[in-house]
């Protein structure tokens, strides 16, 4: 059972067909209680007329034994009197039993065969009050059975009191038969038992097929996803349906998942082969200057060896550092005054001018932020011709610092791409200098990483100028 009901189509199916079942019953519930309802309406009707005939005829006098009754199987009828005796009946009437009435407070509530005495009209009430002739207004419906000719059925009964012109108080009884309404509603439940269970396979049918069609699409992004899992091939893309509906916008997220997911391998793979290729270089250099040292020691050049080894260290370090900032480390959450770590990074660095670098503390790791502002005077070191202008100041929510130099600048389609990993516009001097082509882009990841931003436009003086934006809370 939990395997079957595994499925979205056999849950939906299951679904809708209970649902369908409650509302159809429920309906169904209501239709017969109309139906029985608007046919007892129509019973007590009846009844109520012809209960209303037999008290005229009694109040304008006419004599028991000339009482115009209807046929008796159609419409029994029954006048008793105060004490409940038997007054007038039909022939083939043979029992009336009659439930309490529902309404009114006259006699005859109680219709027991209580005799045949036939008075003519020419009895007198016991009471000592005289009555007024005439009919009563109230007619009270009730439930009973009377038997006729043997055979006993249901029927719905008036009753109302009348005053005979002698000041006789009788009640009359007239029933009509609720045979027509115990087969309208026997043959609506017969129909309802039989439509029901066709019209909920019918419900639970549809439901399976156009479930099934729904999710189709559905089957056939899965089917693609498990393939680009065997595969491995992130260049696959998963039918996007024709439709606008929520299959259709799960396909396209999911295509840009993908799409998202390639380039981002991409851009691993093309790291670790840059980063091979750096570290080979001086790896390579620092082996075949120890092997020259080995074979050879007055010819060893352990100048460069420490240089290459320096260079190897640093490289390492900015590896580890972009790994743990691809892995969503979150910086230390220290405050300290920004102004301080600046003087502190330019200080000793020669054609550096600090100009208006106001007191402003920020919030995060001193470390990272120290090595961002190491990147970037080294950066304009390596193409400033001679001056280099650091400042520092509070705008509105913002700490704003800039690096400017008056090198030869950065073009203004390259001024995004400098930022990208390994990336070198000067390749000759950046190798010579020992860069790497890591130095903005680990700055922009630490930037973004503390909420800020790192951008470059033009300098003042013509070079390039670096500006960093970091929260001031």
């Amino acid at each position: 059972m939990k395997r079957l009901l595994g499925s979205v189509r056999a849950r939906a199916t299951l679904a809708a067909t209970v649902v369908v079942a409650i509302a159809l019953v429920a309906a169904g519930a209501a239709v017969l209680l109309s139906l029985r309802a608007n046919l007892i309406d129509v019973a007590d009707a009846q009844a109520e007329g012809e209960v209303r005939k037999v008290a005229a005829d009694l109040a304008a006098g006419l004599p028991y034994d000339q009482l115009d009754l209807p046929d008796g199987d159609e419409h029994p009828v029954q006048v008793v009197d105060r004490q409940g005796r038997l007054v007038a009946a039909q022939d083939d009437v043979e029992h009336v039993s009659v439930a309490d009435v529902v309404a009114g407070d006259g006699p005859g509530d109680d219709d027991d065969d209580g005799g045949d005495g036939d008075d003519g009209g020419d009895g007198r009430d016991a009471d000592d009050d005289s009555p007024e002739v005439g009919e009563s207004s109230d007619v009270r419906p009730s439930q009973g059975t009377a038997t006729v000719d043997g055979e006993t059925e249901d029927y719905r009964f008036a009753a109302v009191d009348v005053t005979t012109p002698h000041q006789v108080v009788l009640t009359v009884y007239a029933g009509a038969p609720l045979s027509a309404e115990q087969d309208a509603v026997g043959t609506a439940q017969t129909v309802m038992l039989i439509g029901l269970p066709l019209l909920l396979l019918t419900v639970s049918g549809a439901t399976y097929v156009v479930t099934r069609r729904a999710l189709r699409p559905v089957e056939g992004i899965r089917a693609e996803m498990a393939a680009i899992t065997a595969s491995e091939d992130l260049s696959r893309r998963v039918p996007e349906p024709a439709t606008h509906d929520e299959v259709a916008r799960l396909a396209r997220t999911t295509n840009e998942t993908l799409a998202a997911l390639e380039a981002s391998v991409e851009r691993q793979r093309r790291f670790v082969a840059d980063a091979s290729h750096e570290l080979r270089s001086p790896i390579a250099s620092l082996r075949t200057q120890l092997e020259v040292g080995a074979a050879h020691p007055e010819l060893l050049d352990v100048e460069g060896a420490v240089e290459d080894t320096v260079r190897l260290q640093r490289l390492a370090a900015d590896l580890l550092l972009l790994a743990r900032l691809d892995a969503g480390e979150r910086p230390q959450d220290a405050r300290f005054d920004l102004a301080e770590l600046v003087r502190e990074e330019a200080g000793g660095r020669a054609g550096v001018h600090l100009d208006g670098v106001a007191s402003v503390a920020v919030t995060g790791s001193r470390g990272q932020l120290a090595r961002v502002l190491a990147n970037l005077l080294d950066n304009a070191r390596r193409h400033a011709r001679g001056r280099i202008d650091v400042t520092l100041r509070a705008e509105g929510e913002w700490a704003v610092l800039e690096v400017a130099d008056d090198g030869s600048g950065v073009p203004e389609d390259e001024r995004e791409r400098i930022f990208e990993r390994f990336v070198r516009l000067d390749e000759a001097r950046s190798r010579d200098d020992g860069g790497a082509g890591l130095g903005l882009a680990i700055a922009r990841d630490v930037a973004a990483g503390h909420g800020g931003t790192l951008t470059v436009r033009e300098a003042p003086r013509g070079g390039a100028l670096f500006a960093l934006r970091l929260p001031l809370r």
